[in-house]
């Protein structure tokens, strides 16, 4: 029983994260647009501000799918974290700790809890679902 709340509690997690990720890469997609997103980019310094922005957009979009449905997970926490440490380095370092400041803890915790929830928290998860459906393999030796 213990196992199966940790579990839900889990995917509550990644459903939260995941919609807020979802969130933020439509809004540099289809309401901010493309081109606004990468000149806001250049206006903080980011190199290659165009690409930047498109892969900042889509790792969101896209990573964020993966987290509510459980696909990819360790590749989507690793690219969620990375897109967050980029925003801490370019748009939050420097400034201070809280986030009604401008402050850099919200794109620390989100890099942070991606990482978690990208190792970690698959029971309930596409990947677990397709691991279950795979024959068991031998160990190799036997």
């Amino acid at each position: 029983m213990r196992q199966t709340l940790s579990d839900l509690a889990l995917l509550l997690a990644r459903v939260v994260v995941g919609v807020t990720f979802i969130a933020h890469g439509y809004q540099k997609l289809a309401i901010n647009g493309m081109d606004a997103t990468a000149s806001g980019f250049a206006s903080m310094g980011i190199p290659l501000p165009t690409a930047a922005a498109w892969f900042a957009a889509l790792v969101e979009l896209l990573g964020g799918i993966a987290l509510v449905l459980g696909v990819l997970l360790p590749v989507a926490g690793v690219l969620l974290a990375a897109v967050m440490l980029g925003a801490l380095l370019f748009a939050h370092l420097g400034t201070t700790f809280f986030v009604t400041d401008g402050g850099f803890e919200y794109v620390l915790l989100l890099a942070a809890v991606s990482l978690a929830l990208g190792f970690g928290g698959r029971r309930y998860s596409v990947d677990a679902a397709l691991r279950r459906r795979q024959p068991q393999q031998e160990p190799a030796g036997v």
